[in-house]
């Protein structure tokens, strides 16, 4: 069964970037869909990008972050990043990644632990 773990959380003042990792073990990441969530303490986890590793689902953001996060993955490391840049207050919560089909029409299977990261104005 896939596990993923999610690492590059941390502390950053608004306007920095940062980068996180998804790494996953027990399958390849080569055709799969890859979800980012994340979630503020008391609110619901929101989706904020997705991606179908094998091409056969575009790179789509939330509209909170479109513009200013970008997914990407490196199949030899079993990877998926996600680059955050022009980070603001608002974007302070735990970020999960969690797997899934190909075209990312199934049901998720499988949730990272999480990663928290803190923007300060």
């Amino acid at each position: 069964q896939v596990q993923l773990v999610e690492s590059g959380g941390g502390s950053v003042q608004a306007g920095g970037s940062l980068t996180l990792s998804c790494v996953a073990s027990g399958d390849s990441i080569s055709s799969v869909c890859i979800v980012w969530f994340r979630e503020v303490s008391g609110k619901e986890r929101e989706g904020i990008a997705a991606i179908g590793t094998s091409g056969g689902y575009p790179p789509r953001y939330d509209s909170s972050v479109k513009g200013r996060f970008a997914i990407s993955q490196d199949n030899a490391k079993n990877t998926l990043y996600l680059q955050m840049n022009s980070l603001n207050v608002e974007d302070t919560a735990t970020y999960y990644c969690a797997i899934g089909g190909g075209l990312c029409d199934t049901d998720l299977e499988a949730w990272g632990q999480g990663t928290l990261v803190t923007v300060s104005s």
